[in-house]
């Protein structure tokens, strides 16, 4: 089975999190932790992935956290993926050079278009979209 892992599911869930949250408004890790059910810890290496591909920022200070980096309609789950888990493929068939076989495959081009799919979909699938629709279903505040 092909699974989005608990880093990629989990970073997308604090992204929405924080895309409910007033622009700029830091949420500290703890609360992040308490907010997602996951350890501090763990919220630590997920936010300095998000942070170094630029998608959050982090404020010093006693009122400190994180914050998105910009607005949550420019920051696609693509992004969030690649952030914490590199390209998101069906198969390796993307890269010639990781598969002997590539060239001859008989089923590369399946594997090749459920990609490219996939990859549409998250790169069409915002943070601000997910926030509305978790806001609906009453999983995070309205965003404000």
């Amino acid at each position: 089975m092909m699974s989005i892992s608990t880093r990629g599911r989990y970073a997308s869930r604090i992204m929405v999190l924080l895309a409910s949250r007033p622009q700029g408004v830091p949420v500290n890790t703890h609360e992040i932790a308490r907010e997602e059910a996951i350890s501090p810890a763990y919220v630590e290496q997920l936010m300095m992935a998000l942070k170094v591909a630029g998608l959050v920022v982090s404020h010093r200070g006693r009122a400190g956290g994180f914050s998105l980096a910009r607005d949550s309609e420019a920051i696609s789950i693509a992004d969030v993926l690649q952030a914490v888990e590199g390209k998101v493929s069906v198969a390796p068939c993307d890269d010639v050079h990781t598969c002997d076989r590539a060239s001859s495959c008989p089923t590369r081009g399946v594997w090749m278009r459920a990609s490219n799919l996939l990859e549409e979909l998250f790169e069409g699938t915002t943070i601000a979209a997910l926030a509305r629709e978790a806001a609906e279903l009453g999983e995070v505040e309205p965003i404000r």
